[in-house]
């Protein structure tokens, strides 16, 4: 393995990427302080109208949010980081040496994309199995600590199986129960059953549904038929309160198994939940690949001695970090409410940006 490395890889690149990866793991340390420092400023009142303990804190609350947020950033304090030792590089004159000594700016690259590729298999497998985990104790201590009330979903339609639909106008989510209760039973398009009752209760020891006081009513061609029941009738539903709640950042602490499961869900369901949902899927495989794009743009904008230092170079990177997390929003804002199919809209950033980057190495010294 050791005589592969050095085929390939000599002084220079070994160098390059030493630096790359100490800066990278500076700007990491530095973010995840800076950022620890401003959330405790932002929520001591909830940490302590809560009571919260300092355990559940560091190792709920933060061994989740620290996570979610330097593996999103990721690729950002990666591109800071590359600008910071490149800029550094050419402000030293140790850039022009290389490209003269006949090695052309490709091979330049060799040192940045192997540490990009390491940051990559890193990110990737963090995105896939370990963000969803601590992100869910992250979900769980937001939603004990930080609101005051449980928000629920109203007016909810919600296809069960083929041939059956329910509706609810409201759900408490205290007493787990919900109001204006109506399930519909199809075969075909015929309605041939049709179930109203004032309220439906949540067994959550039994994991039943208890309908109180309803009407059934049933056709059969030109027959109908309605009966009224005074008594309660216990039912397995393929339904849970949780279906009803409302939490931020919910699909990103699902495991990519429950992830899955809930997408063939809601394909049966139609709740609209559909796209958020396969959008978080497609953004874990894809948001990794930014490292190598934005690894191009930052040694393209980096790697040319400019008067001023390194001033001009961070500077840009820094506005376009804010334009790539802009463009990445208004990606998901196309996938929800533009239509554009999810798996099109997780690419746009990265397809931007690449032909961004290609452009600028056209343009970068030789």
């Amino acid at each position: 393995m050791r005589s592969i490395l050095d085929k390939y890889l000599k002084v220079i690149d070994w160098y390059i990427i030493k630096k790359y990866l100490g800066t990278f793991m500076f700007t990491l340390a530095i973010f995840s302080v800076v950022m620890v420092v401003f959330d405790i400023s932002e929520h001591l009142d909830n940490f302590l109208k809560k009571q919260s303990t300092l355990h559940d804190i560091a190792f709920e609350y933060y061994a989740g949010f620290i996570p979610f947020y330097l593996n999103y950033l990721s690729p950002l304090i990666n591109f800071l980081a590359v600008i910071l030792f490149t800029a550094k590089m050419a402000n030293q004159t140790e850039i022009v040496p290389i490209l003269t000594s006949k090695a052309s700016f490709t091979r330049f690259l060799r040192p940045y994309f192997v540490s990009a590729t390491l940051l990559f298999i890193v990110s990737f497998f963090a995105n896939v199995y370990l963000i969803p985990f601590t992100n869910r104790l992250k979900v769980d201590f937001e939603n004990s600590h930080f609101s005051d009330n449980d928000p629920t979903k109203s007016e909810v339609h919600m296809q069960l199986d083929k041939h059956t639909y329910v509706y609810i106008k409201s759900f408490d989510n205290t007493i787990k129960t919900g109001y204006n209760f109506i399930l519909e039973k199809y075969n075909g398009d015929d309605m041939i059953q049709k179930l109203v009752a004032n309220r439906i209760v949540y067994d959550s020891v039994k994991r039943i549904w208890s309908i109180n006081s309803y009407t059934v009513r049933t056709i059969n061609g030109l027959k109908e038929t309605m009966l009224w029941h005074g008594v309660t009738k216990d039912t397995t539903l393929d339904m849970r309160p949780e279906d009803f709640e409302i939490h931020d950042n919910m699909y990103s602490a699902m495991s990519m198994n429950t992830l899955n499961k809930n997408i063939e869900k809601a394909k049966i369901r139609g709740t609209g939940e559909l796209t958020d949902m396969l959008f978080e899927k497609y953004h874990r495989f894809v948001y990794p690949l930014s490292t190598y794009v934005l690894t191009l743009i930052g040694v393209s904008i980096s790697s040319r001695k400019v008067r001023g230092g390194i001033g001009l170079p961070l500077g840009l990177g820094i506005i376009l970090c804010f334009t790539y997390i802009i463009v990445e929003k208004f990606a998901l804002v196309f996938a929800i409410k533009g239509g554009v199919p999810p798996l099109i809209s997780v690419f746009v950033p990265n397809l931007m940006f690449g032909a961004f980057g290609y452009y600028l190495l056209l343009k970068a010294p030789k």
